[in-house]
């Protein structure tokens, strides 16, 4: 079997982008690849995706979840630029562990939301697309995916709202969306 690293993009409106990410992890850790998540935006919040990982690693270490960004509400607070030195040091160590070729998966969680935000650069995204092996997959998730990466994607999957419980008030469940 020929082995091709793909570009693959979840984006949309719709809720199940990262889960969709975490459960190519799962298959691609079960069938003994190495995968690397990162996470911009998200910060210091806490998710149930943080234990399974953990739990995944201790088993064996071929999986590993690193969170960076200031977090979505800190957004329109004036903290632009720091928002944009926590996606360059996290875009930066995603080049390294690309050119360093040590994962077969690398997931760029909410890398779409850190581009539409501006807080990464076009000559940037150039940059993480060319550290990248043949054979690595790289998985991007987030909403408004640019038009650039999606050129630039082997699959793209647009999740799309329909209905969701906040439209009726109810707040958002553990073990759901977090």
């Amino acid at each position: 079997m020929e082995k091709k690293g793909l570009i693959i993009v979840h984006t949309g409106d719709g809720k199940g982008k990262t889960t969709a990410a975490l459960g190519m992890a799962m298959r691609a850790w079960g069938n003994h690849l190495r995968v690397l998540i990162l996470q911009f935006i998200k910060g210091s919040w806490k998710y149930g995706e943080l234990e399974a990982i953990k739990a995944l690693a201790s088993v064996h270490n071929h999986i590993e979840i690193r969170q960076g960004g200031l977090g979505f509400s800190q957004r329109d607070r004036g903290a632009e630029e720091e928002h944009r030195r926590a996606a360059a040091e996290l875009l930066q160590m995603a080049v390294d562990e690309l050119r360093n070729n040590a994962w077969d998966m690398v997931i760029l969680d909410e890398f779409n939301y850190a581009y539409s935000f501006g807080f990464i650069a076009p000559k940037d995204l150039d940059s993480l697309l060319s550290a990248r092996s043949e054979n690595t997959h790289l998985v991007f998730t987030g909403r408004n995916a640019s038009h650039e990466l999606i050129d630039h994607a082997d699959l793209v999957t647009e999740m799309r709202l329909i209905k969701h419980p906040f439209q009726k008030g109810i707040k958002a469940q553990r073990g759901v969306e977090f």
